[in-house]
């Protein structure tokens, strides 16, 4: 009888999504801990703009009916989430780009 998942784990799926930080390969875990973390924060800090860009808009479109406030609500939405997908894209970015130079 024979096992497909007989020596395998989840770290072996999870491993092969994991990426392998490209040309941050060399750094040490405490110059990984610290990238991650800023990432974080600039993930965090772009929601916040997500956030507020959506509170303006309905306060201005709705409240207020202040239109140049609720375009520039929209112009931050939009802000926000681009910079949280740019951020959560480096690592592949970088990566890709890596491997394409190598």
């Amino acid at each position: 009888m024979f096992l497909a998942a007989d020596k395998g784990d989840i770290n072996t799926i999870i491993g092969g999504i994991a990426p392998d930080w490209g040309p941050f390969g060399s750094l040490g875990n405490e110059a990984k801990t610290m990238i991650q973390v800023v990432m974080a924060v600039a993930i965090l800090l772009c929601l916040g703009i997500a956030v507020w860009g959506a509170a303006k808009q309905r306060i201005g479109a709705t409240a207020l009916r202040d239109t140049f406030s609720a375009e520039q609500g929209k112009g931050l939405i939009i802000a926000g989430l681009t910079g949280v997908f740019i951020i959560g894209s480096l690592g592949t970015l970088f990566t890709i780009v890596y491997g394409m130079a190598v």
